[in-house]
């Protein structure tokens, strides 16, 4: 989850990171829950322009977009991301205002490359009943850590 916070650290900084060498194929991240409520989905509406007659429908990009922020907050350093590189996306339930969601997510597999690597984690977002609503898999280009 923290894997999609992308670093906002000075160049050659490697505190409080995550890069390439330290991403574990298979080490399971969980985020914290969040309860989505009618002002995510009008700020979110707000932002992008989609408006529902329903005012209790969640956008469907809208888990995908709060299970990023939410992997701020487990405790994991962020992985530094040079690029966001592709992302397969799938809903599978709709969510609505008051459901209460969380991710759980594991890099499935990693590719070494000469300034970074690329990273392939797969990431499921679950609401307060434990049934998955939408998983991605995500593709990144981490940097690898600075020279000392």
């Amino acid at each position: 989850m923290a894997s999609l916070a992308a670093t906002g650290a000075a160049p050659g900084s490697t505190a409080a990171h995550t890069y390439f060498e330290d991403v574990e194929i298979g080490a399971p991240l969980e985020t914290p829950g969040m309860t989505i409520t009618e002002a995510h989905v009008g700020l979110f509406g707000g932002l992008v322009g989609e408006r529902s007659a329903d005012p209790f429908a969640v956008p469907e990009l809208l888990p995908l977009c709060l299970s990023s922020g939410l992997g701020w907050r487990n405790g994991t350093p962020p992985l530094v991301i040079l690029a966001f590189m592709g992302f397969e996306w799938h809903s599978h339930a709709p969510v609505r205002v008051g459901d209460t969601i969380h991710a759980r997510s594991h890099t499935a597999a990693k590719r070494a490359m000469k300034e970074g690597g690329v990273v392939f984690e797969e990431r499921e977002i679950m609401n307060q009943r434990g049934e998955v609503v939408q998983s991605c898999r995500i593709t990144l280009l981490v940097a690898r850590r600075p020279a000392s």
